[in-house]
């Protein structure tokens, strides 16, 4: 039974207007009961929760401030909102968060009108803040557009071509740059705070324009050194120069976790009548107020159920090694071999495996930030000097890097490797996160070789097969969490036939034909469509570039039925085949093809399993494809 905490201001607060009448001392015990019941919540939920807690303080004092839902608050990336949704009429919901039918773990506009944009990829908020604030401007509405952006997603250049935009167009847009990357110390003390008091104040800013618009009517060279010398002043004290650059009105920093410090300049900012961008520099630390987050290497930034009082987590069964982490395994082995393979990551090294990796050969692993885009044609640019780049992307956010992949990668035919991990339905995370386009997205561009793992063992000989293939692009797609557990996991790989397929059970009425990590469902189809007498054939694809047009050939030929199944959108490995088909007028003469995909909609967070239900790509939903396929009478007639 979980240990509810005491907290009675917070039971008076049902959304943020409750809190506009509170003293600071109230609005400090607030950010106290809400960091508790952030703590208590995810306890019992999973989350991303070292995010939530350094952000406390500073949910508490916007919402405070600001007039939302009128006045928009953007959170980037969300994880960071679960604070958030507790003071804006969540809280008797919070301890669904990623539950099925429950609160999703980012923000979500058909959620709360609190959540005015969806986010959960990062990098997106001042983009869509400043939309905002020019449409509320063209439609005379009087409201600020407040984006919270952690520095980590501030590595992502879609952040500074927001800016470069906001600045020069003097939108009303309010920028709170959380930081977690730098020292709350001397840099956020008492000066720094008087400072950033004293130029986000009215008087200050007026006297500030009274000066530009003197120096306007001084010689230009006197005037640009005048225009120079203010922003530098304030740059050197306060760290703000590039920011002052690309057009925004500098304060910070200040420690985020003080509300002495960020409700005066909140207020500031809200009252100065400043047209022009502002950016708020606020420093925190992720997992504050709990000490086994601050003291943990992640700050607990994504964990599963723990106690709260020990921070322990709860430990799942050990079981077989996750694909992640066999992906990891099987590069390494290759690099071993081979010192030109190098390994690319954009900020996710534990979450795409090559932490184990950069241990192995750091010097040969990179890190690049939050930056898809830049990924993909580092990689390239690698490739062309003869290195072996191995691209590790969750399948969701190469969507990022699209025009790379294009442009840079496939059009000049360049081996760069991509490994797709989350191919497929995610579970908690949701459909931000689903790796549902990939075989699309991929299989329309010319050249590219495409394969999908269905088990780990597959994945080791894939990771082998793309180390060896030099001629163009190559990706391997394979699902989140644990594989299937092999008893014997190969050393390394074995390179295999180019766009060859394989056959693990020969039947003859029907055919199922698999792309992916379906192939154990597949089996179990084939199983109960036994007992119906239907002898069935069950083929791995391997790839879906090139397809094995032999196979496909023979599986339309000798079978009534052949269905084709993927862990992806339609128009991906199914439409490849159909294609091919069609083409050779296999579809002419009476054969059932049934294509099996995720379906045309987003599907919520979810125990995998369920999604797969949902998306009707378990061996159940299979059989009934296959028995609707024959029709009843068939079936009648052989049962």
């Amino acid at each position: 039974m979980e240990d509810r905490p005491n907290t009675p201001l917070l039971d008076r607060v049902r959304v943020p207007a409750d809190m506009r009448n509170l003293s600071n001392d109230q609005l400090r015990q607030l950010a106290d009961e809400l960091r508790a019941e952030t703590i208590s919540a995810v306890s019992v939920t999973g989350g991303h929760l070292g995010a939530s807690l350094g952000v406390v303080e500073l949910t508490v004092a916007v919402h405070a401030i600001f007039d939302t839902p009128k006045d928009r608050l953007i959170w980037d990336v969300g994880h960071q909102a679960y604070p958030h949704k507790i003071l804006t009429g969540r809280r008797d919901r919070i301890r669904t968060l990623r539950q099925a039918g429950g609160l999703s773990g980012f923000t979500k506009r058909s959620e709360s009108e609190y959540d005015p944009v969806g986010a959960a990829h990062s990098s997106t908020s001042i983009s869509a803040g400043l939309g905002m604030a020019v449409a509320s401007e063209l439609k005379s509405d009087d409201r600020h557009v407040i984006a919270v952006i952690g520095d980590g997603s501030m590595s992502a250049g879609m952040a500074y071509e927001a800016m470069n935009n906001a600045g020069a167009s003097k939108a009303n847009l309010i920028v709170i740059l959380n930081d977690n990357d730098m020292s709350i110390a001397p840099p956020v003390g008492a000066m720094s705070a008087y400072l950033s008091r004293t130029i986000s104040s009215r008087p200050f800013l007026s006297v500030r324009e009274f000066m530009a618009r003197m120096a306007k009517n001084f010689p230009g060279p006197i005037e640009r050194a005048a225009k120079r010398a203010d922003e530098y002043a304030r740059g050197l004290l306060t760290g703000g120069t590039l920011f002052e650059e690309l057009g925004f009105y500098y304060v910070g920093p200040i420690d985020g976790h003080n509300l002495d410090h960020l409700l005066p300049v909140l207020r500031n900012l809200r009252d100065s009548g400043h047209q022009g961008p502002f950016l708020l520099h606020a420093v925190t630390q992720k997992g504050k107020g709990y000490a086994p987050a601050e003291a943990s290497a992640d700050k607990y930034h994504g964990v599963v159920k723990f106690n709260v009082v020990t921070g322990e987590q709860q430990k799942a069964p050990p079981g077989p090694p996750s694909y992640t982490k066999v992906f990891a395994q099987s590069l390494i082995a290759e690099a071993e071999a081979d010192d030109r393979i190098v390994a690319i990551n954009a900020a996710m090294p534990s979450g795409t495996g090559l932490d184990l990796f950069a241990k192995r050969f750091p010097k040969r692993c990179f890190d690049v930030g939050i930056a898809e885009q830049h990924a993909v044609t580092f990689a390239a640019g690698m490739a062309t000097e003869g290195m072996k780049p191995f691209c590790a992307i969750y399948s969701t956010f190469l969507q990022r890097g699209y025009d790379q992949v294009v442009h840079d990668v496939a059009l000049q035919g360049l081996p760069v490797r991509f490994g797709l991990d989350r191919a497929g339905l995610v579970g908690a995370d949701g459909a931000t996160h689903a790796g549902s386009f990939d075989i699309a997205y991929l299989g329309c561009l010319p050249g590219f070789t495409l394969m999908a793992a269905a088990d780990e063992i597959e994945l080791s000989h894939m990771v082998a097969t793309m180390a060896s293939i030099d001629g163009g692009p190559s990706a391997v797609r394979y699902p989140r969490g644990e594989g299937l557990g092999v008893e014997v996991m190969p050393a390394r790989g074995t390179v295999l036939p180019i766009g060859k397929g394989r056959v693990l059970r020969e039947g003859s009425k029907v055919a199922i034909l698999s792309y992916g990590a379906r192939l154990q469902e597949c089996l179990k189809a084939a199983d109960e469509l036994a007992t119906f007498g239907l002898s069935t054939t069950v083929a791995d694809a391997r790839f879906a570039k090139p397809l094995d047009t032999e196979l496909v050939e023979q599986l339309a030929r000798n079978h009534e039925v052949l269905i084709t199944i993927e862990e992806g959108s339609m128009n991906g490995f199914g439409g490849l085949v159909m294609h091919h088909l069609a083409t050779r007028g296999l579809l002419d003469h009476g054969l059932k093809l049934r294509p099996m995909t995720l379906p045309d909609i987003w599907i919520d967070h979810e125990a995998p399993r369920k999604q797969y239900d949902i998306a009707r790509l378990n061996a159940p939903q299979i059989v009934e494809t296959v028995l609707a396929a024959l029709g009843k009478a068939a079936l009648h007639a052989t049962a």
